[in-house]
């Protein structure tokens, strides 16, 4: 006689905590890459990295400025969202510079701040700082989490708001007893339903008409090309759309690469230090065509003065920037690829502009970029040349803020998008560094340079340590005047060579600094030993620093003075 046995097995459900939560959101947004500093508020995530055996690459920087400042070149070269997590208190607070930064260059980060527990906020607990009132003014959008069930919500939509229609910054602030709560584990997916936040991406078909039969009618046309550009992945139909209406095309500090700075019709920058024939262009010119550029002060000078004889029209996906600084008779709210293709689709018979083609091409001829070549010490504009020639023009370049900035932006000439990685809006010493640890991570298989001055060097070469210890071969080139050269320049031209503070008596010797990380390091003091030593760093497997001792007193020109016109340049012709 056989008996049935049944078996009962009791369903013993998973036990989490609220750091296993938020990792989940992470994988389930496509997170591959974190920039992070641990402290007391985010040790219950730490923890949870490593009892999941870290599903992502978490990169320790050693400062959390180098945190954010990495998750921005991440950002940059990939397009996706640079993840950043640091503690509460003054991790927080270190990423605010880097925050400001993304916020204004449109950036697109999500940025996980550990915070006191919730009983305790607003008591000026240890470590507690007022995360929310301080990163509100510097960010799209930023988060609290206050109860668990939200996690999941919020982390989708910090994502889903970074990334899409103008980028930024978000943070999400998580208490440390959100991280420490106990749930049970469901793996549900989350959508994001956010109708006070709609983006508009396709252009008003009128404004199109308007702007298309603008152009019909223009005889001095200029397309102005900024980082809206590159963030929409435009580039291509902004290269078909100025080739078949034979446009010029000028750009924006952050709009290099946008445009091929090889093609015939790049005017290649415009601005304060951007070259006569770009100036001019937008000077003289009678329809200006802004497409992904937010008319900053750099770029327009005395807005008196600005395109005075131009109808303007403005692409842009942010409604607010449209009219915000120069009158603008075309508004046109749309991300930019979109706009462009509506343009492509119109068939425009233009005017003959060839006369004003040929002006173009005649100031490139009188009114070219100069510099003169040192007696001692290193030309850098020659060493911007000399970079450019020895990486082909391909490779990945970041800087920080400053002269070393302008001559890379001038001399470098950028042929592809998202390879351009500096600090714009902002103007932040110490980006450069720890932008190119980002932007390396992001693109492992490209030759990344990191152009930047002594001073900022300064500021963030402790993220040495992360390129030495994941072998990142990045190539730091140290344009080195030994002073704070754009201040050094400022007290030249407008303060009567008062030279207060900007000159440096004594800098580190940055051979052995180098060499004290276990990298190499390499000195260059002569133009004659320039081409072999950039040959022999640029081929070496691993990091190099290169100390690269250039012309003190050496002033960045063209330029336009504080208060004058775009058409008021000094400093055009020897």
């Amino acid at each position: 006689m056989s008996v049935k046995v049944e078996h009962h097995v009791e369903q013993v459900e998973e036990k989490v905590t609220g750091a296993d939560v938020l990792i989940q959101a992470l994988v389930a947004a496509g997170v591959d890459t974190v920039f992070g500093y641990p402290g007391g508020a985010v040790l219950p995530i730490y923890d949870a990295l490593y009892q999941n055996d870290t599903p992502f690459n978490h990169v320790l920087t050693r400062h959390e400025q180098g945190g954010v400042h990495a998750a921005e070149g991440y950002a940059r070269v990939t397009g996706k969202p640079g993840v950043v997590l640091a503690t509460s208190g003054p991790g927080a607070t270190n990423l605010v510079t880097g925050i400001t930064d993304a916020m204004m260059d449109s950036l697109p980060l999500v940025v996980f701040t550990g915070q006191v527990a919730t009983n305790v906020i607003g008591t000026d607990a240890f470590q507690e700082s007022d995360v929310m009132g301080i990163t509100t003014p510097i960010t799209k959008y930023n988060y609290q989490v206050r109860d668990l069930k939200e996690l999941p919500r919020v982390v989708s939509e910090a994502f889903h708001i970074a990334s899409t229609g103008r980028p930024g910054p978000v943070v999400v602030d998580i208490p440390k007893d959100i991280s420490q709560t106990v749930t049970t584990r469901k793996d549900e997916t989350t959508s994001c339903h956010l109708p006070g936040y709609q983006p508009n991406t396709k252009p008003n078909p009128l404004q199109i008409v308007k702007l298309a039969d603008a152009l019909s009618r223009s005889r001095k046309p200029l397309i102005l090309s900024g980082a809206g550009v590159v963030f929409s992945g435009a580039a291509d139909l902004l290269r078909q759309f100025a080739e078949r209406n034979q446009l010029p095309v000028a750009n924006t500090l952050h709009g290099l690469g946008s445009f091929p700075g090889t093609h015939d019709l790049s005017l290649q920058m415009a601005g304060m230090h951007g070259n006569y024939t770009a100036n001019m262009a937008i000077y003289e010119c009678d329809l200006l065509i802004n497409i992904g550029a937010r008319f900053d002060d750099r770029l327009t000078g005395n807005l008196k003065h600005f395109a005075p004889n131009a109808k303007v029209a403005h692409i842009d996906i942010d409604p607010a920037e449209i009219g915000k600084n120069v009158e603008t008779e075309i508004p046109i709210v749309a991300d930019a690829a979109e706009a462009l293709r509506a343009l492509l689709e119109k068939d425009i018979t233009t005017l003959e502009h060839d006369a004003w083609i040929d002006t173009l091409e005649q100031n490139k001829r009188d009114y070219p970029l100069w510099y003169d070549h040192a007696e001692e010490c290193i030309s850098p504009q020659w060493l911007i040349k000399e970079i450019y020639r020895e990486s082909d023009g391909k490779a990945i370049v970041t800087t920080d803020v400053g002269q070393h900035q302008m001559w890379a932006a001038q001399f470098y000439k950028f042929d592809q998008p998202k390879r351009w990685v500096t600090s714009g809006g902002l103007g932040t010493m110490g980006f450069g560094f720890p932008a190119a640890v980002g932007a390396q991570i992001g693109a492992p298989d490209e030759l990344v340079v990191s152009v930047v001055g002594d001073g900022g060097f300064q500021m963030s070469s402790q993220e040495l340590s992360v390129i030495k210890e994941r072998q990142l071969p990045v190539k730091v080139i140290i344009v080195n005047n030994q002073s704070l050269g754009m201040v050094r320049q400022w007290q030249e031209k407008f303060f009567d060579e008062r030279y207060s503070e900007s000159i440096f008596s004594e800098n580190p010797d940055f051979v052995k600094l180098a060499e004290c990380y276990g990298i190499r390091g390499m000195r260059v003091e002569q133009e004659a030993e320039l081409p072999g030593a950039l040959a022999e760093a640029f081929h070496h497997d691993g990091p190099v620093v290169v100390d690269c001792r250039v012309v003190q007193m050496e002033c960045v020109y063209p330029m336009i003075a504080p208060g004058k016109g775009i058409h008021e340049m000094i400093g055009v012709t020897k």
